[in-house]
């Protein structure tokens, strides 16, 4: 590993000393720990024999030490995203330097849970002209809220940006009123805090859950929940974003970027967190902490719901580029993929074991390079098949019917590419409702989808959120380093 870029690391930038650290879900260890396969983009982290017993120690349990060549290993480790942090919760007399901002629209009932849930934290209620405005007054009065409010409503990200201007403390909390927060819910976040390094943390946001069909689809496929595993947040890392219904950023780092783009009302918080780790800045996902998100009161609701998300991809594409692809995968894994949906199979096996011939020579001076080329050309494969269904069902369904129309021979496979990741979900334990009701609702949930995609690229007159990313290399983009721990 290149030891420069540490070099020029300030201490303050370090890891906190006394914190535990956790491996990646994915992470393999090969050659008694000398080896680490992970992280996002995927690395092999070469360690030596020392470097190798000190992660494994820490990966056993054993707190961080406060000797610098450690921390700036563990510093490498955690940017690369193959191990996480477990932090302490802080106590409640470290949250005086926290405000809590919430971005308020007709909601009164909402905000009414929402403050009450925050006890003595200060709090900005920004009321983005309610129709309800005197019955939201009256709340902020009631819980001691500081209210400000817009004469015409404006939008989420205008809203919280509003209310971050009287905020003096380093630390903000954004919260949107139709989540239900749990005691010791900010302590934990606040706890990550201790790493210079980060500038946002959020936590997982399920669903509340219920017994009507709606109330169960939101539990397995909500787009807020981003599932139970740690991640560092970045394009196209795993977890890609963050929702900011539950947000906890440093107030320093999103005035230097200058807030939230006030142009958008949909996709604010997707490009609010890319322009941190543009900055810099790490975003942490900590999913054992959660809060429950109320789900839409209507089938009409929700789908329009995610007709608006998939309408913020052109805004997000008109500033972020191919970040916003809707598939992304290696040129080797496209031509295999297309190969065979050509029905030239034979062609695209052979476009496949070519990456994995080419990778497996980048991979010879490493011990067990056979058997890592096959998980790592094979794992690459079978994601880019994956991601390009997806790409089908949710984004390119338009186009995808129309083929089907003229090309009979082609609806099979387009079938296949709709129904094959949703029919996966369900195998794996995602049942809303029955197989033929569980594939129907999430196929009108990626076509509403897919609808503002469309919608968004004919507002704008930019097709970027329609274009698949498939940069050159092997399956995977793979970094190998060298750390003498």
């Amino acid at each position: 590993m290149d030891s420069r870029a540490d070099a020029i690391l300030p201490e303050t930038m370090l890891p906190p000393a006394g914190i535990r650290l956790v491996a990646d879900t994915a992470l393999d260890r090969r050659d008694n720990g000398r080896l680490l396969v992970g992280g996002a983009p995927l690395r092999i982290i070469r360690l030596s024999d020392t470097g190798a017993r000190v992660v494994g120690s820490w990966l056993d349990g054993e707190p961080l030490a406060d000797a610098d060549q450690a921390r700036r290993l563990a510093r490498r480790l955690l940017d690369a995203g193959v191990v996480h942090p477990v932090v302490a919760p802080v106590a409640d007399h470290d949250l005086t330097d926290l405000t809590v901002v919430i971005p308020a629209y007709n909601d009164a009932d909402g905000l009414a849970r929402c403050l009450g849930s925050l006890g003595d934290l200060p709090v900005i209620v920004v009321d983005d002209a309610s129709q309800n405005s005197a019955e939201i007054a009256a709340l902020c009065e009631r819980h001691g809220a500081q209210l400000i409010r817009h004469h015409a409503n404006q939008g989420p990200a205008v809203a919280r940006n509003t209310g971050l201007v009287p905020v003096a403390t380093s630390l903000v909390a954004f919260v949107d009123t139709d989540v239900e927060l749990w005691p010791g819910w900010l302590n934990h976040l606040v706890g990550h805090f201790e790493d210079r390094r980060v500038v946002a943390v959020a936590a997982r946001i399920r669903s509340r859950p219920g017994d009507s069909l709606l109330e169960s689809y939101e539990q397995h496929h909500s787009p807020l929940d981003l599932g139970d595993r740690r991640a560092l947040v970045a394009p196209n890392n795993p977890v890609s974003y963050v929702p900011a219904a539950v947000l906890v950023a440093r107030v320093d780092a999103i005035s230097e970027i200058g807030g939230f783009d006030a142009e958008m009302r949909t996709g604010e918080d997707v490009d609010l967190v890319w322009r941190l780790v543009a900055n810099g800045g790490l975003v942490r996902y900590d999913p054992t902490v959660d809060v429950e998100h109320r789900p839409r009161d209507s089938w009409m609701a929700l789908l329009d719901q995610r007709r608006s998300y998939g309408s913020s991809a052109a805004d997000l594409g008109t500033r972020h580029g191919s970040r916003v692809a809707p598939a992304r995968c290696s040129r080797w894994s496209a031509a295999a993929w297309a190969a065979a949906a050509a029905g030239h199979p034979i062609v695209g096996l052979g476009a496949a074991v070519g990456s994995a011939a080419a990778l497996k020579r980048k991979l010879d001076p490493l011990p067990d390079s056979l058997a890592m080329t096959i998980r790592i050309a094979g794992t690459g494969h079978l994601h880019a098949g994956h991601g390009i269904a997806r790409a089908v069902a949710r984004v390119w369904w338009p186009l995808a019917v129309l083929i089907a129309l003229i090309r009979p021979r082609a609806r099979p496979l387009i079938v296949a590419a709709m129904l094959g990741p949703s029919l996966l979900d369900w195998v794996r334990g995602a049942r809303p409702a029955g197989l033929m009701s569980s594939l129907a609702l999430r196929l009108a949930d990626d076509f509403a989808y897919g609808a503002g995609v469309w919608q968004g690229v004919l507002r704008t007159s930019d097709p970027t959120s329609l274009i698949p990313d498939f940069p050159g290399g092997s399956t995977q983009t793979v970094e190998t380093q060298t750390d003498q721990g």
